[in-house]
């Protein structure tokens, strides 16, 4: 999950040298993350369905594969054609990531983890975001930006090659659980995934904004320093590993239907804070680790909900559907945020994002509804 968006996160943490070196302007960039996220979104569909036919071991090979060749072209880029190529390149990776590693899951954990190795794996997003803001920001100070970027090609490669060794081959069946119920238990009722991809799709444009924008918030509208600035991404990198892995963990049949549209409700809260921190900036720091805690979290939980209700044979392409919405969001949300962005107009670009994740709440708390999971008959004395 690290690698598959890793050259996104390395584009941002890279972008000022990316701009002097390759004479690439600040609107090209931020061209790179609507066209990685668009690619990713169009492609989910087929690629969900791609890993539930060659199963989750070669998926994961050629989704490794792919994310060393863009990583290994954009250190080559001359100049921002290639740097484009390159990254919608890299959307591939992307359409492959969540349907690939959730059929691992099935394919290896039991049962009664699964939601919480679901966590930790959709933690792995964040934890691609920590490395590029961090230590390879730091290699790139040493050995250059392009010297840095292709260590994280060759890093993606050789785990390439152990991931070949590390999962079961395609012919492995889901693991069943270790002991059956002492009595009959009805299963989770199906379906929603269409529901579940537009409370992503909502859910994806407030984070991509957020994600985008709160640096140069910090530094335009809050007077922090650029170091700070950066430090208001790491809080929210951090605070979405701990609440992936938290609430993911917490998601047991009757609550984790509900857990989406309430963690949305948080985030409404969050994006309020943001546009009251120009009166009281300590608060941008609460907003962060609410945005994190809540928005960032609600997508591993509907990955949770997706591995638990996958038709069988299916849970690739029901992945890659809900996949697609956020992708999607992810592609959207920016560009709007953007036009009040250069408008100076921060305060309405936050409740656009509020209104985001109002919807986003809406969808998810109307979805619960009608897929929450059956109560138990009770029993006969």
């Amino acid at each position: 999950m690290a690698f598959s968006m890793l050259q996104l996160f390395l584009l941002g943490a890279l972008g000022p040298r990316l701009v002097d070196d390759l004479d690439v302007a600040p609107t090209t960039l931020g061209l790179t993350t609507t066209l990685g996220f668009g690619t990713a979104a169009a492609l989910s569909p087929v690629g969900g369905r791609i890993v539930d036919r060659v199963g989750p071991r070669r998926a994961l090979a050629a989704l490794l594969l792919l994310s060393a060749l863009a990583l290994a072209l954009i250190g080559t880029a001359p100049g921002p054609g290639l740097l484009l190529a390159a990254v919608a390149l890299g959307g591939v990776p992307q359409a492959l990531a969540n349907p690939a590693t959730n059929k691992a899951i099935l394919a290896t954990v039991a049962p009664a983890r699964r939601g919480a190795v679901t966590g930790v794996k959709q933690s792995g997003v964040q934890l691609g975001a920590f490395a590029a803001g961090l230590p390879l920001a730091a290699l790139a100070s040493w050995l250059g930006w392009r010297g840095a970027v292709w260590t994280a090609a060759a890093a993606a490669a050789l785990t390439a090659a152990w991931s070949l060794r590390a999962l079961p081959p395609p012919s492995v069946k889901p693991l069943a659980a270790a002991t059956p119920p002492a009595r009959p238990v009805e299963p989770p009722p199906r379906g929603g995934i269409a529901g579940l991809a537009l409370f992503s799709l909502l859910l994806g444009c407030g984070i991509a904004s957020v994600n985008t924008y709160v640096a140069l918030y910090g530094t335009r509208r809050l007077d922090l320093g650029p170091g700070a600035a950066a430090a208001l991404v790491a809080v929210l990198g951090v605070a979405g590993i701990v609440g992936r892995v938290a609430w993911s963990r917490a998601a047991r049949p009757g609550l984790a239907e509900w857990l989406p549209g309430w963690l949305a409700a948080g985030s409404v809260g969050a994006a309020l804070l943001l546009a009251a921190a120009e009166q009281a900036r300590p608060l941008v720091w609460v907003a962060v680790l609410a945005v994190g805690g809540c928005a960032v979290s609600a997508n591993a939980v509907s990955m949770v909900l997706v591995l638990a209700r996958a038709a069988p044979g299916r849970a690739g392409r029901d992945s890659a559907l809900v996949s697609a919405g956020f992708f999607t969001g992810f592609a959207v949300g920016p560009p709007l945020f953007g036009l009040l962005a250069d408008a100076g107009h921060y305060g309405p670009g936050w409740a656009l994002v509020a209104a985001e994740f109002a919807a986003a709440c809406a969808v998810g708390l109307h979805w619960a509804h009608q897929h929450r999971a059956p109560r138990r008959e009770a029993c006969a004395p």
